[in-house]
């Protein structure tokens, strides 16, 4: 690990992180919810909120995948979605649900602001964002696809966004 110049996690703790929030919309898969903290962990994310019934660590089938990240990465708990959502927006967060709708932007054409706080939805594997959620939503992002599938394993989809966002908004140096 020395060699690849990683943080501990208490370097982790007290380094200044990107701008992004991810919220769990009722994630089932606890190994996604694994594969969220170690991917919020490789890009300095701020915190995850796990929002409904989206399983919390400790948990062995989180930590199969996370493969330690919860010691790192900070989390928070809300009953429901939207009390997650009402408590982003008033710390000043716009929230990006990525979800496919009529009225949604594609990822490539999405360009964040640099300046601001974004806080990034991803829902249930089977139902996707809940409806009140994308209501509340600042934008609605969809990940283009081309193939014969409809929809990406949401640990993929995070990891495709949350690079995107950390590109465009020159988080990467």
């Amino acid at each position: 690990m020395d060699e690849l110049n990683r943080l501990s996690v208490e370097e982790f703790k007290e380094v200044r992180k990107s701008p992004i929030v991810i919220v769990l919309d009722n994630v089932r898969s606890l190994n996604n919810v694994g594969s969220a903290f170690r991917t919020s962990d490789a890009f300095l994310v701020e915190k995850i909120l796990l929002c409904g019934i989206t399983g919390q660590p400790p948990h062995k089938e989180i930590q199969k995948t996370a493969l330690g990240a919860t010691e790192s990465v900070s989390w928070r708990y809300f009953a429901s979605t939207k009390e997650a959502i009402d408590y982003l927006k008033s710390d000043g967060y716009l929230i990006c649900a990525f979800e496919q709708v009529d009225q949604s932007t594609n990822l490539n054409e999405f360009i964040p602001d640099k300046d601001l706080k974004y806080a990034l939805v991803f829902g249930n594997e089977v139902f996707g964002v809940e409806e009140e959620v994308i209501k509340l939503s600042d934008h609605i992002i969809e990940i283009p696809q081309l193939g014969t599938k409809h929809s990406l394993n949401i640990s993929v989809s995070m990891g495709i966004a949350i690079w995107d966002f950390a590109v465009k908004m020159n988080i990467l140096k």
